[in-house]
């Protein structure tokens, strides 16, 4: 062990760990949970502490080798050659100054080494160098929201497009088949699978339009405000230069916020954001409980699709398959659903005054969310939608429905078309055999009526 130092005395930390005494502290003072900000958050913090380093060498602030060594271990920590050095509980102090803390330790210590010093001799300064320009109330929330934004920008919305191609694909691939609609879980008029199957990929488009406005909301930045919003402690082009430098590293047009206050004192970007994310779940569990219904039986069931068999389904039904993608998506979904309750209770019940005191939870579940998602529509898509077969059992229902009299109301009447399919219900005949009793319209008229190809159009069929 080796002692180490902070404003409130010594601490040992193992002679091993690049952290120093007040990492050592959050470590001890909370032993919550097994939770750790996710490698895409230290990712995200390395790059901003990397940029700092240069802005601040960029403004004299820091001396050039002492800030390429800062700016180096930065890199280091970005690309997660230190994670073993980030110690700290998800549940901490609520600002994330525990973690921001453990980074500047970090960082500090491993710069000391690139200078061919000893560790935890503070020749580079967690505060005054590493963190210098910033405060951990104004890195925090950046950090994740520029982490959100690149998972969104480059892996759900690829992975969502993706998606949505192969929906669009499947809809061209069942655009002949008209089988049964259903409402309220009862038979409805007739339509085409494909057209389901392109509701589906409608869906994937309006959530990407939305994570895009996601991305561009997050990508403005609460960095400069330092503690409260008023930018003490940091240069008044700090913050610009260093989102410069992020946005040539992301590709993002990362920027400064126009209003500090506004930025720091609530999560509202990060919940609007999270509500985007949050659709996009509520999206997939619906598609995902669509496909597992019109997968279910085989023979019990409605068996209009067969799913791709990936894995046997029973421990005691033998040659039984079961849904599992399907429900992977759907527990997915449930808990991202959980996730953004969690982000918005952080920023309604932790927003107090000029600092929400629940940024760690609420960018863990965030993060959390955006990943999950990530995973879940590339599996969806590669081990089930795209091994999607329909079978005959659609089309097959639709002469035997008696939603199809539907097409009979316009020319005969709604009560007449009622009675139709009230006197078909009763004796098991088709809609089209009691109405060759009941009606003097002609078998060719019947047939043109009663097309199920016709039904899934626009139009009013006449007599």
């Amino acid at each position: 062990m080796r002692v180490e130092k902070d404003s409130m005395g010594e601490m040992q930390v193992p002679d091993e760990a690049l952290w120093g005494a007040q990492t050592q502290r959050a470590a001890d003072n909370f032993p919550i949970s097994d939770l750790r900000f996710q490698r895409q958050f230290i990712r995200s913090l390395g790059m901003l502490k990397m940029a700092a380093a240069e802005v601040n060498k960029d403004l004299k602030g820091l001396d050039k080798d002492l800030a390429d060594a800062v700016a180096s271990a930065a890199r280091e920590v970005s690309e997660g050659s230190l994670d073993e050095h980030f110690v700290v509980d998800i549940f901490q102090t609520g600002s994330g100054t525990s973690t921001n803390m453990n980074a500047n330790e970090v960082i500090a210590n491993r710069a000391i080494q690139i200078l061919g010093g000893d560790v935890g001799t503070k020749n580079v300064h967690p505060n005054d160098h590493v963190n210098r320009g910033q405060s951990s109330n104004d890195v925090i929330p950046s950090v994740m929201q520029l982490a959100a934004a690149e998972m969104i920008s480059n892996d759900l919305i690829p992975a969502l497009n993706n998606l949505k191609d192969s929906f669009e694909n499947k809809s061209k691939e069942f655009w002949s088949i008209v089988k049964t609609g259903r409402t309220h879980l009862q038979d409805a008029t007739p339509i085409r699978l494909g057209q389901e199957f392109l509701g589906y990929a409608g869906q994937m488009h309006r959530s990407v339009d939305r994570l895009t406005n996601a991305v561009n909301e997050l990508t403005e930045l609460p960095l400069g405000g330092t503690a409260v919003g008023t930018g003490i402690g940091s240069e008044p082009e700090f913050a610009s230069k260093v989102c410069s430098i992020l946005s040539e590293q992301t590709g993002l047009n990362v920027r400064e916020t126009t209003n500090h206050f506004q930025a720091q004192n609530t999560l509202n970007i990060v919940v609007q954001s999270s509500s985007a994310v949050n659709t996009l779940a509520v999206s997939l569990l619906k598609i995902a409980n669509d496909i597992r219904w019109l997968g279910s039986g085989p023979r019990a069931g409605f068996g209009e699709l067969l799913l791709p068999e990936v894995q046997p389904g029973s421990s005691i039904m033998p040659g039984k398959v079961n849904p599992v993608i399907a429900e992977s998506v759907c527990q997915a979904a449930v808990q991202v659903m959980g996730n953004h309750l969690t982000v918005t209770l952080a920023d309604s019940q932790g927003s107090n005054f000029e600092l929400n005191v629940m940024m760690p939870v609420a960018a863990y579940n965030f993060i959390q969310s955006i990943a999950l998602l990530v995973a879940e529509a590339d599996n969806f898509r590669v081990k089930c939608i795209d091994g999607i077969v329909a079978t005959e059992k659609g089309p097959e229902s639709v002469e035997a429905g008696l939603a199809i009299c539907t097409a009979l109301a316009p020319v005969i009447g709604y009560d007449n078309a009622a009675a139709i399919a009230k006197e078909a219900a009763k004796t098991g005949e088709t809609i089209r055999e009691v109405s060759r009793r009941m009606t003097d319209l002609t078998e060719e008229e019947l047939e043109r009526i009663l097309d199920p190809g016709k039904m899934t159009e626009t139009g009013i069929t006449e007599k």
